[in-house]
């Protein structure tokens, strides 16, 4: 009797959760995002022209200029769309928390007695299946171009695997963001002033080497650079234990600082 009383004057989201329901919570808000991009299919036009623009228009824009020929440039190219492809799509996450927060879905939300953090976790793994999309978007447009991996479907494979745990990593960023900006548009700009810097100020089109002096320190140091090095190693059939070591490290650095803030944000949020 004190145990049903206690239970009922506990808030919903300071109840234990069942260990079961953890999963069965966040497979629930995971079906839910994906939903929401079954009945606004327009939700998807990110995900599906980057990928297709990037390949394609820089592969013959700068092909004969860089390398001599778009086949050649293609081989040099790929491993860097295919990142950026992908992380240019990870704000998706912060704009549908940001979204969910206007409309009240996130109060409803914390009055349930589920498992809080799956409202997050789900969204981001509705999100991984933008992301793999993506990358199968890339992939296909540069073999249809002419792009035959060296590492074959073992390196492809390893390779869109590491894209995939970073852009989860960077993903927590914009759903901390997302529970803290005034409007998904807010996220979305915040995110382009800082992916965009990142992702065309790195070695994605040119090598470093060509670069003045100032310009290649810091795409020397950007953190894009080092996933684009690791996926060209993978893609390629050559060695890259270090890079993927270096963007692993960064990935879990990256969610032990945001995936705690995210979910303290979205649990004191008022």
């Amino acid at each position: 009797m004190t145990a049903t009383l206690e239970a009922r004057i506990t808030p919903a989201h300071e109840q234990q959760v069942p260990h079961p329901r953890v999963l069965r919570n966040s497979f629930t808000m995971a079906s839910r995002a994906l939903l929401r991009v079954r009945h606004e299919p327009e939700q998807m036009a990110d995900a599906i022209a980057i990928p297709v623009l990037f390949t394609v228009m820089f592969t013959y824009l700068f092909g004969g200029a860089v390398s001599g020929s778009a086949g050649h440039y293609l081989g040099y190219l790929l491993p860097g769309t295919l990142v950026m492809a992908v992380l240019l799509v990870t704000v998706s996450a912060g704009m549908s928390l940001s979204t969910d927060r206007i409309t009240g879905a996130l109060d409803r939300f914390r009055a349930m007695p589920i498992w809080q953090p799956a409202v997050i976790v789900g969204v981001l793994l509705g999100d991984m299946a933008r992301y793999t999309f993506s990358a199968a978007l890339v992939l296909g447009c540069g073999l249809l171009m002419g792009y035959r991996p060296a590492g074959g479907a073992g390196g492809v494979t390893l390779g869109v695997g590491l894209v995939l745990i970073f852009a989860f990593s960077v993903s927590w960023i914009w759903t901390s963001l997302g529970l803290v900006l005034r409007s998904p548009q807010a996220v979305t700009v915040i995110s382009y002033v800082v992916q965009f810097p990142l992702t065309f100020a790195s070695n994605v089109f040119v090598h470093p080497a060509t670069l003045p002096g100032w310009l290649r320190a810091f795409v020397n140091v950007n953190p894009v650079s080092h996933l684009v090095t690791a996926e060209r190693a993978l893609m390629g059939g050559t060695a890259a234990a270090g890079q993927v070591g270096w963007v692993l490290l960064a990935s879990a650095a990256l969610i032990a600082v945001f995936a705690p803030l995210s979910v303290y944000l979205y649990r004191s949020r008022k």
